[in-house]
């Protein structure tokens, strides 16, 4: 396929993938410093509320798997459209909520329209760009994703304390509305018309099979998916460590996030050059290296932890973070432009499930929590390392079997 990209990269297509790629994470993130409002107001308690939380993220993950065969079928437009619909009724649903019940089916919906739009925005990107272009735009999508925790829990701290908890489900759902109309009038299709796939289980089925099979997609994308697995596991678990052992109050932390985000942002935006000077394998080890060298700063410093010792870490880590995640997933999703849809769902649910592993683990580990969290980072990241190696060595790739390869064909 040809390094030339069939459209510019403007500021819209900028604007409308970066939208689409943090709807998720900011309708996880905006809600959690309003936590306390939320459990007063239904008459539960706070702990009950982390139920809101791991719906989403359960349905968030098994709904991606759904999304990417059902947009390389019926086109990109309709789940799009359909993805912002549903999340828009599912914050009115938790916007009304009266009980904890109603408020986890509101995230369950939110979810699965987050989703969607998480999938397409990678799809969409792959259908539109190559080569460096698509890398460009990937780096976006990673610094919105990014950002959106980053910043989100500062915009609910402010929204919450003006106008309730009720207001921010509110505010997510009309942005979601209005990222849909934009959609409309700015882009439309993007799907090539010859790109459509059948959608059969059994094709469905030998697609992921395929994928998983192949050392061109399976060793980028557990590479990618480790990592970013590694910065929500930090969301999910610094904020206990920040607040209670190092006393950071509830804005403090709000702005302690929003400020580590300018690091994602600078390295999202030196990512391309630096592909451009060593070639983006290259790159994505270097990435890979500095968030290693990141955890295991936290991880050496853990048994004193301050402020200083982890915000170095974390930004070593962030800095390796934003050079691997938008290089790697162009290299996972370059080769599969046609079936751009069901790999970048896979790929998502490869992150979620990182994720999902990686919050656990901190939680569970019999350890001090800066302890067993820097001890996950450093797992992951060596793992995400290791597991990015067969690509820079250039080891043959995997081939699928001819009747699985007949399947997708066919």
């Amino acid at each position: 396929m040809s390094s030339e990209s069939p459209r510019v990269l403007n500021g819209s297509i900028l604007f409308l993938l970066a939208g689409l790629a943090a709807m998720g994470s900011l309708a996880t993130n905006v809600i959690l410093p309003v936590f306390p409002g939320i459990s007063l107001s239904l008459g539960v308690e706070p702990r009950d509320l982390g139920l809101t939380l791991s719906s989403f993220f359960i349905a968030f993950a098994v709904g991606q798997l759904f999304v990417g065969p059902l947009a390389d079928r019926f086109g990109r437009k309709p789940l799009v459209v359909g993805g912002l619909v549903t999340f828009a009724a599912g914050s009115a649903l938790c916007a009304l909520s009266q009980t904890l019940e109603v408020l986890i089916i509101g995230r369950v919906v939110q979810a699965l329209g987050a989703c969607a739009a998480s999938v397409l925005a990678r799809a969409i990107a792959r259908d539109l760009f190559d080569g460096e272009a698509l890398a460009r735009a990937l780096a976006l999508i990673m610094i919105a994703m990014a950002a959106a925790p980053g910043f989100s829990p500062l915009v609910g701290t402010g929204l919450g304390a003006l106008l309730g908890w009720r207001f921010i489900f509110a505010a997510v759902g009309l942005f979601a509305l209005v990222l849909g109309i934009f959609y409309l009038r700015s882009m439309g299709e993007t799907q090539p018309s010859d790109a459509k796939q059948p959608l059969r289980l059994r094709t469905v089925l030998a697609g992921y099979g395929a994928l998983a099979c192949d050392r061109r997609f399976i060793y980028p994308a557990l590479s990618v998916s480790l990592t970013i697995g590694m910065l929500y596991t930090f969301f999910a678990t610094a904020p206990a460590i920040l607040i209670s052992e190092l006393g950071l109050t509830g804005l403090q932390l709000a702005l302690y996030f929003a400020a580590t985000v300018f690091i994602v942002f600078g390295a999202g935006f030196l990512a391309p050059r630096l592909a451009r000077k060593l070639g983006q394998a290259r790159a994505v080890m270097v990435g890979a290296l500095i968030a290693l060298s990141g955890s295991l700063v936290i991880l050496a410093l853990a048994a004193s932890p301050t402020l200083l010792s982890i915000t170095a870490g974390l930004g070593l880590f962030l800095l390796g973070m934003g050079f691997l995640n938008p290089l790697g997933t162009a290299i996972t999703l370059q080769p599969f432009a046609q079936n751009a849809g069901i790999a970048s769902s896979l790929l998502g649910f490869l992150q979620m499930a990182c994720a999902a592993i990686g919050a656990t683990a901190a939680s569970v580990l019999p350890l001090p929590p800066t302890t067993a969290l820097a001890a996950t980072m450093t797992a992951g990241s060596g793992l995400a390392l290791l597991a990015f190696i067969p690509v820079i060595v250039g080891l043959p790739r995997a081939r699928v079997s001819a009747a699985v390869a007949a399947d997708i064909n066919n």
